[in-house]
């Protein structure tokens, strides 16, 4: 019984809490946002998206296990193909959660200042608890999903402004005139544009030394 008792309390100190996996997967996806040029509806299911993955995280098995194969499988239905291509070739979004030294660390704080948002809170932030990862695989698939027609320009480079204002809007498809926050180091992601072989395996073989800190709240 105390061996059993141990095992949940290990496994419960590895997992996310809901709190902190909703700001995590805001604060990523806000990002998402931003740099895909994501209309409504696409912030609102990849922020479930990320919130499912984040929430499904117990160690360090599970950044590029099942849940990590079922979030890209996700995405490709919610974002159209130069999204996709886009989302691949950002690392601190493609692979945004590493495990180090027995906790969580969080790649999209290599690029974007704690704190920093351009968009509202997706409405689902409040409703959403996640689950969707658990129902059909096609389930996005199956959502009306409008998506821009028209290639977003990429963001301004990295420390090109450093006290950039928050821009805040109630359409994440909006185009996005203010520069990303300087990052916290000069590192960039690697770029992942082949289409071969499978995602975990693109991830697995890349360099995993950008990452933010978890408990940053």
């Amino acid at each position: 019984m105390i061996l059993a008792m141990m095992m949940v309390m290990t496994i419960s100190a590895n997992a996310m809490s809901y709190t902190a996996a909703k700001n995590e997967a805001l604060f990523l996806s806000d990002k998402m946002a931003y740099e895909l040029n994501l209309t409504a509806a696409q912030y609102e299911a990849v922020y479930e998206i990320n919130l499912d993955y984040l929430m499904s995280l117990n160690g360090h098995a599970d950044v590029f296990g099942i849940w990590w194969d079922r979030r890209n499988a996700d995405l490709r239905y919610v974002l159209n193909a130069w999204q996709y291509d886009k989302y691949m070739s950002l690392t601190h979004f493609y692979r945004p959660v590493a495990w180090h030294a027995g906790g969580w660390t969080f790649a999209v704080y290599s690029h974007y200042n704690k704190g920093h948002f351009y968009n509202d809170r997706p409405k689902v932030f409040v409703t959403y608890r996640g689950g969707n990862n658990h129902k059909a695989a096609h389930f996005y698939a199956d959502r009306h999903m409008p998506k821009p027609a028209v290639h977003h320009r990429s963001a301004m480079p990295l420390g090109s402004s450093k006290n950039a204002p928050a821009v805040h809007q109630n359409t994440p498809a909006a185009h996005h005139n203010a520069p990303a926050p300087a990052p916290h180091n000069g590192k960039h992601g690697v770029a992942h544009n082949d289409r071969h072989g499978s995602d975990r395996h693109m991830a697995q073989n890349t360099n995993r030394g950008n990452g933010g800190h978890f408990g940053r709240r």
